[in-house]
């Protein structure tokens, strides 16, 4: 980060300021004309929510009146940054969420139209087009992904990959592929900062920096912002509601708990990269059987690193988070945070269904034309259980519509068990706990009856089980994205209890998801010491590791004298 502060800040100014000639304000160290700007409006603007980043408008002010912002090197310093991973996310939240408003202001659309078109091209390339092209790259993903899956469970993949004509194309690819994974790592995106310490320090340096930067997993931290800015810039665009996010300078060194990471990450981070881990699961698994496993491996590599990037980056770069007593006391305050019912006065950090209402203040404020968009992109959840079900063993091959029309008569059953256990817990769960217990037992009875009727009489198998988990999953992920985004109509019914019940197993679920691989990883030592080192440098690492020991002796000593 303080790498690409430093290219910013140097050489993306002086290019800014010239040739291009579109530079703007950004901060702290840039000063105004004073007399010119009083002479001709001032720069006062009246909207909190659409001047978020009101540094930048002022510079738009001052370009559409006649004046002209250059850049003048008089002494480089280093400013105080964000350098914690929260701190850097809520920053880079905050300005994604001022692009939005940039790219629906009047003022943006002024400049386009009075610049010549090179410089607007340029205007556009260092303004809101940065983020305009990162969330196209991230919809890109997403559209390759779901057209993947639509070959593959129409079965037109695999006609176009075993017929005869088309095996020397297949080579082809093949090779096309391998040359094209190189640069899907995003090595372009350094280009800069790599220029501007070669011209300070000698490119030997520059390119020993770059090496270190690879080693401390920088690629797998853009990576993850590259989510933060798509989520923040595509919300404001679809929704508006842009809001100044306090971030702070301090010297971060604190342990952030799981829930934390989770209340901030989840919808920006955590639900896009499970999703796309299911694509990408579902692709391999009815695809394996006569796909080549290279071409799989150079068409999905840069994607399975876009999600490990996207589930695992905030507890890689958050310090101390695989030791296991963190852990363990990570894992208890998850349980209580997820287990409070919430009420009057319940903060986000006290309880679920506080938090879980807050997340969709967007939507109680949005436009008709948003909320019909918000339906819109649900639906494409339906894909996964519309074509699963024509591949399992129990279908045996039909293609009627009957057999997805007894797919829903099933997840309507499931939904139905789930209200019952629901409104059991509510009236038998505090007074009568033997009658909830035995409601219960008779629905795990009545399941296994069935399971055993399915397995013996219509010949299900294991493998129809597992697969029937992908098609339902997102099935009820998309009945409950539909179900927020019509809240203000069912809160007045008996179904909201409902939605925000299975909204909490769908959470337990990802949650769950997510902490397993750190608990694993909790096990083992040195994968402490490892983040330890990776985090820090060497003095502040051996510094850390002597406070612990020091620590340990002092308790055991006070253990002793007790």
């Amino acid at each position: 980060m303080s790498n690409q502060e430093t290219s910013f800040v140097t050489i993306g100014q002086r290019v800014l300021a010239n040739p291009l000639k579109v530079r703007f304000h950004y901060g702290h160290p840039d000063i105004f004309d004073r007399l010119f700007h009083i002479t001709r409006g001032g720069i006062s603007k009246a909207s909190k929510t659409i001047n978020l980043s009101e540094d930048i408008f002022s510079g738009f002010n001052s370009t559409m009146r006649g004046g002209n912002v250059t850049h003048h090197e008089y002494m480089q310093v280093g400013k105080g940054r964000d350098v914690g991973m929260n701190q850097i996310s809520s920053f880079e939240a905050k300005v994604a969420n001022g692009n939005g408003e940039q790219t629906l202001s009047r003022d943006i659309y002024r400049l386009g139209r009075r610049f010549d078109f090179y410089r607007m091209l340029s205007f556009y390339f260092t303004t809101v087009g940065f983020y305009f092209s990162s969330m196209v790259t991230v919809l890109t993903v997403y559209v390759f992904l779901y057209g993947r899956l639509y070959l593959v469970m129409s079965g037109l993949e695999k006609s176009i990959m075993l017929d005869p004509r088309n095996q020397q194309n297949v080579k082809a690819l093949e090779n096309a592929l391998a040359s094209q994974s190189i640069f899907q790592l995003g090595l372009l995106l350094v280009l800069p900062m790599v220029m501007e310490v070669g011209l300070e320090k000698g490119f030997r340096t520059a390119l020993g920096e770059f090496v270190i930067m690879q080693l401390q997993l920088a690629s797998v931290f853009f990576t993850f912002q590259l989510g933060t800015k798509t989520h923040y810039y595509g919300r404001t665009i679809l929704h508006g509601g842009a809001k100044y996010r306090p971030t702070g300078r301090g010297f971060v060194v604190y342990h952030a708990k799981f829930a934390e990471n989770y209340r901030m990450y989840s919808r920006s981070h955590f639900v896009k990269g499970l999703e796309l881990l299911i694509l990408l699961v579902v692709y391999l698994v009815y695809g394996s059987s006569y796909r080549s496993s290279n071409i799989y491996l150079f068409v999905t590599c840069s994607i399975w690193f876009l999600v490990a990037s996207w589930l695992f980056a905030p507890f890689i770069f958050n310090p101390s988070c695989f030791e296991w007593q963190k852990t363990v006391e990570d894992w208890t305050d998850w349980r209580k945070w997820m287990d409070n019912r919430g009420g009057i006065g319940m903060s986000v950090e006290q309880s679920w269904e506080a938090w879980w209402v807050t997340e969709q203040d967007h939507l109680r404020k949005t436009s008709i034309r948003a909320f019909v968009l918000e339906i819109i992109l649900s639906l494409r959840f339906l894909i996964y259980q519309y074509g699963i079900v024509y591949h399992l063993n129990i279908a045996d091959h039909h293609k009627s519509i009957m057999v997805y029309g007894v797919s829903w008569v099933v997840m309507l059953l499931v939904l139905v068990v789930l209200k019952m256990v629901s409104i059991g817990r509510q009236k038998f769960g505090t007074d009568l706990q033997l009658m909830f217990r035995i409601l219960k037992g008779l629905l795990f009875l009545g399941f296994v009856s069935v399971m055993a009727v399915l397995f013996v009489v219509l010949h299900l198998t294991i493998s129809d089980v597992f697969a029937s988990i992908l098609g339902y999953l997102p099935t009820g992920w998309c009945l409950l994205l539909i179900g927020q985004a019509c809240s203000p109509l069912i809160r007045r019914t008996l179904l909201w209890d409902s939605i925000m019940e299975l909204g909490r197993s769908y959470e337990n679920i990802m949650g769950l998801v997510l902490f397993l691989p750190i608990g694993f990883l909790s096990w083992f030592p040195f994968v402490s010491e490892f983040q330890t080192r990776l985090l820090f440098n060497q003095a502040f690492s051996r510094g850390l590791q002597i406070s612990r020991i020091l620590a340990g002796q002092k308790d055991v000593s006070e253990f002793e004298f007790k």
